[in-house]
């Protein structure tokens, strides 16, 4: 008698079936339990596993350090929610009461947690990040706002990036991360490539596996992300993934609890299950909408916004986070004006601006130092100047007898995109800018003294 095909047993914990069912793995702490979840469109079903044909599928031991750890948070349960409306109002209630930040980002936080229970309709997605200076309330920020997400991970403690690759891959949920998780050079680098590639859905990182092993795996990193850090990355293309929240240091309004009670976990719990029923219920229902495209913000920066405004249909929201979004896109002009890369094209558009058509790298870097006000200590030298024009700038360089010059007729389409990215004006609106500055001064000044004078007689 011939032995039966065995099943091929696999483990997962959220799956779309081939028939459309939808199963997310739920954890029960209290009987150190799991099951899978299962949604048909209609009603909610509790199974120890699924058979399908040639493979079974199954949830996670309850045992998996990663789950009785909690370093991925799971729902216990399926629960009704209310309407949205009100699911959007226990979010933000559970948020205020734990977090002291700006009232419009409170907004924005609380539409990012709903975002991330249907991250996976969208083929681009923002990132969320604290910024601000040690005590300022980053930890908190990402265990508020991070405990309420779908499958949050908490890559914190002595995590090394290799396992957080294959965590990812495998949970597809929203990662939590701490600046102080990866303060290390090897892995800033590994969560660089994970923040680089994890916007955008189809772009997996590539990995060696296993020691002296040139075996390569793909690692599909897509996913929400939340992140705390003390200052922004260098790479402003990456800053434009963000949408940020400044904390800063100040007294905490007083009904906010410096330790987080026992009650926390249990609310934030709660939440999870009643944000399970509404991904159940939406996820076929949301979708990309493009009506909601705001021209005024560069297109890096609207590519991520899209996603999280189309799940807003509230006008008056949208249009205070839509505001939100230009104020941020108006602060990375202004960074991106103030780099060096800004300065050497400022001092090269000046020299065009005086009649040098073919600048050299030494009058560039002469003019850098004028406008600066620079030593000679200080004084970029022309080989860093013309790195800079080269590499940074992706400008045309060629050799003259009078050196390596930078020709305008050659550059100028490109040194118009330049002037719009780093937000430097044309000379007549600068000369404009100019006198309105000057006109603004002498106005104020003649106010003041008409002040003065009749205060004194």
């Amino acid at each position: 008698m011939k032995k039966e095909n065995k099943e091929n047993k696999k483990f997962i914990i959220s799956e779309i079936l081939p028939d459309g069912r939808m199963v997310e793995m739920i954890y029960k702490e209290e009987t150190s339990t799991t099951q899978l979840a299962t949604f048909n469109g209609e009603k909610i079903e509790y199974n120890d596993d699924i058979r399908l044909p040639n493979v079974l599928l199954a949830p996670y031991s309850a045992k998996n350090p990663l789950i009785s750890k909690k370093v991925i948070k799971l729902p216990s349960e399926v629960l009704e929610y209310g309407t949205e409306k009100e699911l959007l109002g226990k979010i933000q209630k559970f948020i205020y009461k734990y977090l002291d930040i700006n009232p419009v980002f409170e907004k924005i936080a609380s539409y990012y947690v709903l975002f991330t229970w249907c991250f996976d309709r969208f083929n681009e997605l923002p990132y969320l990040r604290a910024i601000g200076d040690w005590g300022s309330g980053k930890s908190r920020f990402l265990q508020v706002v991070g405990s309420i997400c779908y499958k949050p991970i908490f890559a914190g403690g002595a995590i090394t990036t290799s396992p957080l690759f294959r965590i990812i891959d495998e949970a597809r949920g929203t990662v939590i991360l701490d600046e102080a998780d990866y303060r290390f050079s090897d892995t800033t680098t590994d969560i660089i490539k994970i923040l680089n590639s994890g916007y955008q859905k189809g772009i997996p990182v590539l990995r060696s596996e296993g020691k002296n092993s040139f075996e390569v795996r793909a690692f599909d990193v897509f996913c929400p992300k939340i992140i705390a850090t003390r200052k922004q990355f260098n790479d402003q293309a990456l800053e434009s993934r963000f949408l940020v929240e400044e904390m800063e240091k100040k007294d905490l309004r007083e009904d906010i609890p410096i330790n987080l009670p026992d009650s926390f976990e249990n609310e934030a719990l709660e939440l999870r299950n009643q944000l399970l029923m509404w991904r159940f219920r939406n996820f076929n229902k949301v979708g990309l909408k493009t009506d909601v495209i705001d021209r005024s913000i560069e297109p890096r920066l609207n590519q991520i916004t899209i996603p999280l405004l189309s799940i807003i249909d509230d006008d008056q929201i949208r249009e205070e986070i839509k505001k939100s979004v230009q104020e941020y896109n108006k602060e990375l002009f202004t960074d991106r004006g103030m780099s060096l890369e800004a300065e050497v094209l400022t001092a090269l558009l000046t020299k065009y601006e005086a009649g040098y058509l073919d600048p050299t790298m030494k009058d560039i870097s002469d003019t850098h130092a004028a406008q600066n006000e620079l030593n000679d200590k200080e004084k970029l030298k022309p080989r860093r100047v013309g790195n800079l024009i080269r590499k940074q700038l992706k400008l045309t360089v060629i050799r003259k007898g009078i050196g390596f010059v930078v020709p305008e007729m050659e550059n100028k389409q490109k040194l118009i995109r330049l002037r719009q990215k780093y937000s430097i004006p044309e000379q007549e609106k600068l000369d404009t800018m100019n006198e309105m500055n000057v006109m603004n001064v002498q106005q104020e000044s003649e106010t003041t003294n008409k002040i003065i004078t009749n205060d004194l007689f």
